[in-house]
């Protein structure tokens, strides 16, 4: 295991999911599964200081299993259903947008 490695991107993650959570819940007012995604992926980066402290080859296996099990639990949509939904909801934006934009030309077309 490159330590290194695995330090600079737990890192790096738990830095990106503490700036979504901020995101989400100061922005969009999000404050349920904000806080169980934080609650959920910030273990990640904490659990590399308890790895690199095992105490033998199993207390090593056993505690990467815990990062794992944390890494995959805030994955709640996988990339393909993820896009699905973006994708429909861009769809309805712009036919929202469209929607709009012919509404307010009839408009002036009546005064």
């Amino acid at each position: 295991m490159n330590n290194s490695l695995v330090k600079d991107k737990s890192f790096d993650f738990v830095v990106k999911v503490v700036q979504t959570y901020k995101h989400l819940s100061k922005e969009k007012k999000e404050f349920v599964l904000s806080k169980q995604f934080l609650r959920s992926a910030t273990p990640v980066g904490a659990n590399i200081w308890e790895i690199q402290n095992a105490q033998s080859k199993a207390d090593f296996i056993y505690k990467l299993s815990i990062s794992q099990k944390e890494c995959d639990e805030p994955d709640y949509l996988d990339k393909e259903r993820f896009e699905e939904l973006h994708g429909e909801a861009t769809e309805l934006l712009k036919i929202f947008k469209s929607i709009i934009i012919t509404t307010k030309k009839n408009i002036k077309k009546n005064k």
